[in-house]
């Protein structure tokens, strides 16, 4: 089964769920994420994966929400998906992939319950 991290250097959280696997004798295929967004069939998919819905991925904190007016609650999936594609710094990380399961790593452990 292929492991794949969506990875951002500079993210402490990132950079310790990385260790982790590795830890775990998991050399993950790493997408660079900021460089390499996922489009919004995709993010899509994560989604089903980790059971969410567009607006838990997002990264409420990010100046991109806030400029963007992401908060008004009458924005569909698909409007929240879109963004996030356009502008992945919204997209929560790190996010592991393995199979048919995703999780966050934010704490890093919880990556572990999907290997």
């Amino acid at each position: 089964m292929t492991i794949r991290i969506f990875h951002n250097p500079r993210c402490s959280k990132s950079r310790a769920t990385l260790a982790l696997l590795r830890e775990q004798g998991i050399e993950p295929e790493i997408t660079l994420y900021l460089e390499s967004p996922p489009d919004a069939g995709e993010l899509r998919s994560i989604l089903d994966k980790l059971g969410m819905n567009p607006r838990e991925l997002m990264r409420k904190g990010e100046a991109e929400f806030k400029q963007q007016g992401l908060d008004d609650e009458t924005l569909t999936d698909d409007e929240l998906i879109n963004a996030m594609a356009a502008a992945p710094r919204l997209i929560q990380r790190p996010i592991v992939l393995a199979g048919d399961h995703a999780a966050i790593g934010r704490p890093p452990e919880t990556v572990l319950d999907i290997l």
